[in-house]
């Protein structure tokens, strides 16, 4: 009994001598947490006024908050003797064991937030990105999704993203078109231009400036390949792409002049044949 009593003595004066102690780490607790929410929302305040992408706010202040609430009840606990030096120490090898196992999740967690600041493509953007040509649909945290032409969903690690070449074909107000026709050698080729050119006018939603124009590309072995380009708006790409194709086909064949193709002539006792035709 009297061991008893002892220890409840002991135990009193203990929480007599620690009370100062718990009740300052409190206060500092419930201050640290009061003054971490003002530090949070003048940092969330500053990130949209940045311009930063309002899907990368939230957690960006996510990580901010835990790393400061982490920090704060660290200097609680010292507060109240508990020691600290093994709780870093523990953090220290977890965030390194972490950081081991998911280095190249981590790297694209670092290519995305740089996507997100530097903002070298956006959402609705069409882009060409380590050969994959699409709209980008979303840019999230580890991955950006891609929409083809073809209509598939590609979804894109951001560091691989931003390892290469990406091209932002929405960065400027117009693209050009770069089209290409076989002229057959006889054909005049002021005359074949003014059909094309012709052809590309009557096309709908085809830019008028810049003005679109034909020349002469190369010379191949059985043609002349022209370079025809017009030019149109982002989203009109295709509409355009495919509609001159179809306008030059139709008002070539219209003026009786066909596209070039490969042609062996080969005499005969009775004439010439051309491709297996009598001519």
């Amino acid at each position: 009994m009297e061991f008893l009593l002892e220890k409840s003595d002991a135990l009193m004066q203990n929480l007599i001598a620690w009370a100062p102690k718990l009740v300052g780490a409190i206060l500092v607790l419930l201050i640290g947490l009061w003054i971490i929410g003002r530090i949070m929302g003048v940092f969330q305040a500053a990130m949209k006024r940045s311009g930063l992408d309002q899907d990368v706010i939230p957690f960006l202040s996510s990580l901010v908050s835990v790393i400061l609430k982490v920090m704060l009840v660290l200097s609680v606990a010292g507060m109240v003797g508990i020691e600290t030096t093994s709780f870093v120490a523990l953090i220290g090898m977890a965030g390194l064991a972490i950081g081991m196992a998911l280095q190249g999740t981590l790297g694209h967690f670092a290519a995305g937030v740089m996507v997100l600041i530097f903002k070298p493509y956006r959402v609705g953007d069409l882009v060409d990105i380590q050969g994959v040509v699409g709209t980008v649909k979303e840019i999230q945290v580890f991955n950006t999704v891609i929409d083809t032409l073809q209509n598939k969903k590609v979804i894109m690690p951001n560091g691989i993203a931003t390892s290469g070449i990406m091209t932002n074909l929405s960065a400027t107000d117009f693209l050009r078109v770069d089209l290409n026709v076989a002229m057959p050698y006889e054909e005049d080729f002021e005359k074949v231009k003014g059909i094309i050119m012709e052809a590309i006018k009557n096309t709908p939603k085809v830019l008028s400036d810049p003005a679109p124009y034909v020349e002469i590309e190369k010379f191949d072995a059985h043609n002349l390949l022209l370079a025809v380009r017009p030019h149109a708006t982002c989203g009109d790409y295709w509409d355009v792409y495919f509609g001159v194709y179809k306008n030059v086909k139709a008002a070539l064949g219209k003026a009786g002049i066909k596209v070039a193709y490969p042609s062996h002539y080969l005499k005969t006792e009775n004439g010439v044949t051309v491709n297996g035709v009598k001519a």
